[in-house]
């Protein structure tokens, strides 16, 4: 079984001024010579970390990471001001001609994937690849069965926390109702619902408890970016119209594309990737039988570091 090339550090480093006021961190590692790979982190609002860098042999790769507007490095923080998917896709599309970069592979999870496909679908002839992981659509479908009524009968122990912050009367719609905390002008209010919030999505993560993912999930600089940012987003049906990526897939039969996702997947749940394959029927699914939705999972690992491998092969 494959698992995580070592430990790099970034050899450039940027903070690029985008549009309204927003800065974004970049940073490159690798092989400045090797294929050019964009990660494109989670969340939205999950900002990258230095792991995310080791999912590609170094040698092969020009690894690119960035955070997306107002989480990680990127400022200001937890902004919601000009915050939408057509400004990160708008973002992305100024990394690469600020890097030089011609086309490139994307490799997304979660939102990732979501934010990966959106981008792929405006700007088709910039992607020689996808490979694409935990596949979340963001129809109202698949943010109603994490947020509101779904995932919470796997995992109603974990459930009750959730609604700790939420009274009875406004659980019905706790989307709404996380919104108005999130975005409250009180510190305490904002700090425990995004901490709330957040644990509640480490917790369903991996396949078996991990307490590291649920106390990175519980950090008050990642909770409140990722809270606030997600809930922004989920609330305005993620800036996209019903099914606009199942729509378009068409724009992307000539991208190469490996799909790697969890069975026991309880935040973007299978039955998403299986929907994209099929209207992706070049593409490969990977379904790993003993995984969830962390990409650190080592079945996911083990799925994801042979498509990169095997990318790069096929680039040779």
């Amino acid at each position: 079984m494959r698992t995580l090339y070592p430990d790099i550090q970034p050899i450039r480093q940027h903070y690029l001024d985008v549009s309204d006021g927003h800065r974004i961190y970049v940073e490159e590692s690798g092989n400045p010579a090797g294929i050019p790979v964009l990660f494109v982190h989670g969340g939205p609002g999950g900002g990258c970390a230095p792991n995310h860098r080791r999912f590609f042999n170094p040698d092969r790769y020009r690894i690119i990471l960035f955070d997306q507007r107002g989480c990680g490095r990127s400022t200001p923080h937890a902004s919601l001001d000009h915050n939408d998917t057509r400004k990160l896709v708008a973002d992305m599309e100024a990394i690469r001609l600020f890097l030089g970069v011609d086309r490139w592979l994307l490799f997304g999870g979660s939102w990732g994937s979501t934010l990966s496909l959106v981008y792929a679908q405006a700007h088709p002839d910039t992607v020689c690849g996808l490979i694409l992981r935990g596949i979340f659509l963001c129809r109202e479908q698949d943010i109603h069965w994490f947020y509101q009524s779904g995932a919470n009968a796997l995992f109603p122990d974990f459930w009750q926390d959730y609604l700790a912050p939420i009274p009875e009367h406004e659980r019905h719609d706790l989307l709404a109702a996380y919104y108005r905390r999130l975005t409250s002008d009180n510190e305490l209010i904002r700090m425990a619902a995004a901490k709330a919030w957040s644990v509640w999505e480490g917790r369903c993560s991996t396949l078996d408890p991990n307490p590291d993912v649920v106390e990175h999930f519980a950090d008050p600089h990642f909770a409140l970016a990722m809270a606030r940012i997600e809930a922004h987003y989920f609330t305005h049906k993620a800036f996209l119209e019903a099914d606009e990526i199942l729509d378009n897939c068409t724009r992307l039969q000539e991208i190469p594309t490996v799909i790697v996702h969890g069975r026991y997947d309880v935040v973007c749940p299978l039955q998403q990737a299986f929907a994209l394959q099929q209207r992706m029927p070049h593409a490969e699914l990977h379904i790993v039988r003993d995984a969830g939705h962390s990409a650190f999972e080592p079945g996911i690992i083990d799925n994801l570091i042979r498509a990169t491998d095997q990318f790069a092969l096929s680039q040779a």
